[in-house]
This record gives structure tokens, sequence and C-alpha cells, in this order.
């Protein structure tokens, strides 16, 4: 039979492939080739809705908390449903025995390919090939071909598509299943078919409209319904194409208005022709990829597995002025109901930042349009400034349950919404670094300075000072290692709250220095004077970390003096294996470490610490970590790589590489783990290529493994875009897009100004020491 979409399935080295059909793989694989284009996301849910198929369409920013202990993201009606029924047998993977299956997803063209050939009761066998996409050309457009074909015998088929309402969210902890949306209209004229519905919180209203056409026999045939019939001969090939558009209108905005710009926008694409809005969309994955893709030379499966984890971070990326951001499990599914957790700002906005900065300025615009909420939750605590919110949804207020399970499954109160209270640090160090990376100083002005005096104002509210010590402590809290609950003096949390502090102090004074005008004003809006901002640098000085022989640091206080428990035991992932004997309850008396927590500190402030700090402490935590979050794993990968245990870090970097291509944490059905991804671009970026920040000037000092020859990639600096050519022992450089001045760059050490878009290249002095290093 005619593979009609064989051209899109060639390029080996950018399709991920499902080989068969296993029942078991369903949900997982739903999310491993979803669909999605920041505005809209699409698990790949098979087109018949097989029984345990979880249908996911998810709008970026669209939550609804009726009916749950906190908001979610909502699970909306689902348009990619064609069903087709024979002689009272539905065509499906389940109703029908399966010959053949296949699919494959095209990472550089965001497209997903269907070849099933079903054999029903009588034996009698049809051919089924289907193409569908979410359009990153005009966002609201989602489109799909079916090609079917009896192969053996005349038949009469049934076809019912249209917008499949009888979507759920997934049942939680406490919670069943659950519907966040009613329908408010439903209709048909046209030939297009169009459904209205509303979240039960009346937040949100979404439009769908969609239309629908089938060609054979050299004629195309608009149909009237959603429901036909339509006979076939033998070897009879129809093709039904179905476009659909679909809109978000908040509450406030004019329904009529949006509903009459819908019918316009929808019809424009319903005329278009389904060769063209395929040939829009794949031409703007291709400009995507002209920035984001990274080649390995050397490594082509680590090369894939890289495109995939690039491919599901460019689906979920918004573009929507702050309306949204990306969730712990972006828009491919339900995990912790799709809420912003500090994931965003530490580990996924890097990825943008240095690929696609406006991305990561609509995503830190999120925080800004939620900084009123930050301070009511701030005030609510009896603190100053802005404090935000652990989980996050639509309207910045705490969405953190008070319930959850546990690892072993077991329910248990959380607390980390009331005690974790680094990420107001971790955001005011996410737009720092934006800055630094990009010098936007109009955004600098308009929205980073607020929220970086805002946070200050925050920490300076939060510490308590003990006469004693003559120090300033942060109690009550939770660190990143979530294990130990309630502790005073998480070091991560002291040192980012110090160093927020003397950043926002700096910043200050750099604002009345360069801009009166916008400093007066500032410090007018938010009533901040002089004192309080000295203040700042005063509790700065006096906030430290608990520091053991060795140089390594103590996580909280006390510490030091809980139980000790080795690790003799590891899977094949790297990962320890802790005895049965433990409990996760029993952990917090433990020296157990959930995920990298002062590791994380050595990360994020490494120009703070010395090499031999960061040697001393990797040795001591990486014996007591057990890495139970995706976010551990890209972490003490990067640091193993700058402290010189290579194999250790290509190992890490590996496995969490492969987090969901692979399901390693057995939960990939409930979304991709878009922070793991992001760390695992860092620790390839940042770690193996050696691009860093230091003192404010790009450096690059690649530290790769032995059998990579060279890696390809492209990054945005201060205006320049900048493509390398990076070896252990040279590497190139081209300004793209040179600006004006000059670009400081260090390479291998050494400082360098360019300019002008030739290529420049340089070759270390002392060529790097070949290590033997047994990798996997």
């Amino acid at each position: 039979m005619k593979d009609y979409y064989s051209k899109y399935k060639t390029e080996y080295p950018w399709l991920i492939k499902e080989e068969g059909w296993v029942r078991s793989l369903l949900r997982v694989r739903e999310t491993q080739l979803a669909l999605g284009n920041g505005f809209l996301g699409s698990r790949a849910v098979l087109e018949e809705i097989p029984y345990d198929a979880q249908p996911g369409t998810y709008i970026a920013g669209v939550y609804d908390r009726i009916g749950s202990q906190v908001a979610e993201l909502v699970n909306l009606p689902n348009p990619f449903n064609f069903k087709i029924m024979i002689d009272g047998e539905r065509l499906g993977v389940v109703t029908m025995d399966v010959v053949k299956h296949r699919r494959i997803l095209n990472l550089r063209h965001g497209l997903l390919c269907r070849h099933t050939v079903f054999q029903d009761r009588k034996k009698r066998k049809y051919d089924y090939q289907t193409l569908r996409f979410v359009s990153m050309q005009d966002k609201n457009i989602g489109v799909m071909q079916i090609i079917f074909t009896p192969l053996d015998d005349e038949v009469e088929a049934s076809i019912e598509t249209g917008i499949d309402t009888s979507v759920y969210n997934v049942r939680t902890v406490n919670e069943g299943r659950k519907k966040h949306f009613r329908v408010k209209e439903v209709g048909q004229f046209k030939n297009e078919g169009y459904l209205i519905v509303e979240t039960f919180g009346k937040l949100h209203t979404v439009i769908f409209r969609s239309g629908f056409y089938y060609e054979t026999k050299g004629k195309k045939i608009l149909a009237k319904d959603n429901i036909f019939k339509l006979k076939l001969r033998k070897n009879q090939t129809v093709v039904f194409t179905k476009i659909f558009h679909v809109e978000a209108v908040l509450k406030g905005e004019n329904l009529d208005k949006k509903k009459k710009l819908s019918e316009k926008k929808f019809r424009k694409a319903f005329q278009s022709s389904f060769d063209c809005l395929l040939r829009r969309h794949i031409r703007a994955w291709e400009g995507l990829w002209n920035v984001a893709e990274v080649s390995i030379w050397g490594d082509p499966e680590v090369e894939k597995n890289f495109r995939f984890n690039i491919y599901h971070m460019l689906i979920c990326g918004p573009k929507d002025n702050g309306s949204s951001s990306i969730g712990a499990r972006a828009l491919t599914g339900e995990g912790y109901r799709g809420h912003i957790f500090w994931d965003t700002e530490i580990f996924l906005l890097p990825f943008y930042l240095y690929t696609l900065p406006d991305v990561a300025k609509h995503m830190l615009l999120y925080r800004y349009r939620r900084l009123d909420a930050a301070r009511v939750i701030a005030k609510k605590y009896g603190f100053k400034g802005a404090m935000f919110p652990w989980e996050s949804a639509g309207l910045g207020e705490d969405e953190t349950p008070c319930w959850a399970k546990d690892l072993d499954g077991k329910v248990i109160r959380i607390h980390t919404g009331e005690m974790e209270h680094h990420i107001t640090a971790d955001i005011a160090y996410a737009f720092y670094h934006y800055y630094n990376v990009t010098h936007d100083e109009k955004f600098l002005r308009d929205y980073g300075y607020e929220i970086l005096f805002e946070t200050a104002r925050f920490w300076a509210s939060r510490v308590e000072y003990n006469k004693k010590r003559k120090k300033y402590e942060i109690k009550q809290v939770v660190g990143p290692d979530e294990f130990h609950v309630d502790v005073n003096n998480n070091a991560f949390t002291n040192m980012m709250a110090k160093w927020n502090l003397v950043i926002a102090y700096n910043m200050f004074k750099r604002l009345r220095k360069l801009n009166i005008k916008v400093y007066r004003k500032l410090v007018q809006k938010i009533g901040l004077a002089s004192k309080e901002v000295a203040e700042w640098k005063n509790i700065a000085i006096r906030i430290s970390i608990n520091m053991g022989k060795g140089q390594v640091i103590e996580q909280f206080d006390g510490y030091f003096k809980k139980r000790m428990v080795e690790i003799t035991d590891w899977d094949e992932n790297s990962v320890p294996i802790v005895s049965g004997k433990l409990t996760p309850r029993d952990y917090d008396k433990t020296q157990l470490v959930k995920q990298a927590d002062v590791i994380m500190l050595l990360y994020l402030l490494s120009d703070v610490f010395s090499n031999k700090t960061q040697r001393q402490n990797y040795a001591y935590y990486i014996d007591r970590t057990i890495h139970k979050s995706s976010l551990s794993l890209p972490v003490y990968a990067r640091m193993a790589i700058d402290v010189g245990d290579r194999s250790r870090g290509y190992r890490f970097f590996h496995t969490a590489l492969r987090t969901d291509i692979s399901n390693i944490n057995n939960n990939t059905n409930e979304g991709i783990h878009a922070a793991c991804m992001g760390g695992s671009w860092q620790v390839l970026i940042n770690g193996f290529a050696g691009v860093k920040i230091q003192k404010g000037i790009l450096s690059v000092n690649p530290k790769m493994p032995r059998m990579w020859r060279k890696i390809l990639f492209s990054l945005h600096w201060r205006g320049n875009l900048l493509r390398l050519e990076v070896k252990n022992n040279k590497i190139k450089i081209q300004l793209v897009s040179p600006g004006r001045k000059k670009v400081k760059i260090k390479v291998f050490g050494v400082l360098y100004r360019l300019a002008g878009d030739k290529p420049f290249e340089f070759e270390r002095k002392k060529p790097a020491k070949e290590v033997q290093a047994y990798y996997l």
C-alpha cells in the first residue's frame, strides 16, 4: 500500500517512532508524541479514542478550580476526534485486530504521522493513514488529514467527527475525575461546526470552530454534518481533511467581537488548501530550528534525544504578554495540575533566554503581571514586599494543594506552600539573569527593578536577628530538599536571599545614578526610601551559612547531626536505591537528600564559591542525594563536569536526557518533565560546551566527552546571534547579526573583542589533557 506521507519520514535523526501497538504504553505515547505551539497543546491520543486513552487539549493559562482543592489546567474538548464504523464494528486498535501500526513524530516539522492496517472480524483489512499538526504559524489553527482505503471488499463506512466534549481532568489524590467546563453554545452552519464552552469559574470562554471535507475519485465534497455515511469500493481511497480554530476569551472581553473574529480567521484557514497550511507551518518550524538546533557530532542517539527535548520546549514556549507561563509538565499532561514552580525560571528559562529571548521575556512578564498577588501573599503572612507562591496558576495566588502522594503512594500533608520561600529569590535571579544576557534596559526599567526591589523587601522582613550570634537567620523553611521540612537556615535559601538583597541594593544605586526620572517615579510608586535600601546591605552582610570541616556547607542547622545512611546499591540509571526498611517518612531523620540543595546553591552562585569548595561539597553530598526529583540529575551532572568527575557527569546527563523518551521515572504518562529537559540543555551548553557568564562576560571553555567530535549551536547574546562550533581544543564563532558594538568574549580563558560577520577561529594554547573515561 502506498505510504502517502513518506516524504515526512525520511530524516531518521529527526524522527521519533512508535513501532507496534502496546496497550500498556498508551498514555506514555500520548505524552511523548504530543503536539503544540505555545498557545495550544494536544496529547497524541489516537483518533478513535480507545478505552483507557487520556485525551488532552490544553490552552496556556486556562485554569479552573471549581470542584478541586486548587486551580487546575483545564482539559478542554478534543478536536482530534475521528471515528469510523463498518457493519457495527468500530475501527480502532482495541476493537479490531491490528495487522500493522506505526506512528512517527517529525521533530523538525512538528508533524505526527500514523499508518495502521486494521482487520475486522470478517478478516477484511483496512489501510488507515493520518497526518496532523497544530500550526506553529497560526497558533489558533489545527489540521488533521486521514486517508482511508478498504483493501478487501466494498463497505459502507459511518463517519463521526466533530469536537469531542466527553473529556475530563484526571483524578487526583482525594478527588475523582472532573470536568472543568460547560457547553455554552453549539451549532452547525455553512459547512462549519462551532462550539463555545465556559469554565465553571467563568474566567475563561473558549470558541471552537471546525470544518470538514473529503476527496475521492477526483471530487471534493464539503461535509454538511459531523455524522454521515459513505460507500466505498474495494481499494477506493478517500482523503478526509479537518481544519479547526480555537480562540480563548478572558472574562471581561467582548465575546460577540471574539466570535466574529474567530469566524473570520477560521474561514480564511478553511478556504486555504491543506498543502498551503502545511507549508506555512513547516516554514515556521524551520525558523525555530535555525536558532534552536544543536548538533552533536559523534553521538547520533544523544543528538536525537536532545532534539526530542528541544522539540518539547519549543512547543510550550508562550508569547502572550504574560498571560501564561510553563507548568511542570508543560502542555502535555496534567501532572502537578499544570502549576508553575521555580522550575520555570531556574531550569527552563535559560534555554529560551539564549535561543528565543522574546519567549523568555513573556515568561518573566507572567511573574510581573502577578506582582500584586505576590504582595497580597506577603501581607497575609505578615511580611513586606512581594512573596511569590510556591505553586502558581492563572491568578498568581498560592495553588499548593494541602495533600499529595508520597514516594510510596501514601497520602501526606504538604508544607511547601507555607515554607518553600526560596522561589521569591529564584524569580529575582531570573529577572537579573535575563538582563545580564540581553542588556534589555527597557525591560529592566519597566519591570526588572520593581521585581528586584519588592523581593528584597520581602527578605528584609523575612529574616530574624539573632542577638547572640549577631546574625540574621531565616527560620521555618523548606529548601529544594523537601525531605526536611521546617528547618532553620537552609543554606540555599539563606544565600539566595543574601544574593537578592545585594543585587537589589546595587541595582538601586545604579538606577539612581543612570536614570533619575525613572528612579523617582519608581520609588514614589512603591514607597521606597534610601534608608530602607541601605538596610538591605546591612542585613545581607549578616546572613551566613554554616561551614563544617573541609569547607563542607551544612545544608541547614543540625543537618550534620542527622543519621547517616550509607548508599550501597544503584539502579541501571546510576540512581541510588534506598533500603526498604526506611519509608519516606523516615528520611527527615537522616542525611538523605531528595535532590540537589547545597549543590544547587553552588551551581547557581558558582562565582561565589571556590573550585575547592565545589569539589568538597560535591564529594560529600553525592553520597547522600537519592535524586527523587527529575531536577536533581542535571544539576549534579553540571557540577560533576565542573569538578572533573567526567564519567559520572556524562552518566547523569544521559539519564536526565532520557527521562521522558525512556520513561525512566515511570510517570511520563502525566506529561513531560519540562524542567529536566531545560536542565539537560544547560548541562550540554553550559557544561560540556563550557558556555558561562563570568563577571558579566560570555566565556567559552569546553569540557566535552572524548567521543564527541564537536558541538554546533547558536546563542543570542546582548543583541547578537552567535553561531558556535565547539571542539575541546578548537572553537569557531561567527556573529550572524552583529551589532554596532564589539562583543567581548572569553575563549579558552583569553578575552577577545569580536566585530563583523566573518568567522573567528580560536585554538587552545595548551591542548586539554586526554583522560580515559568510561561514559556508560
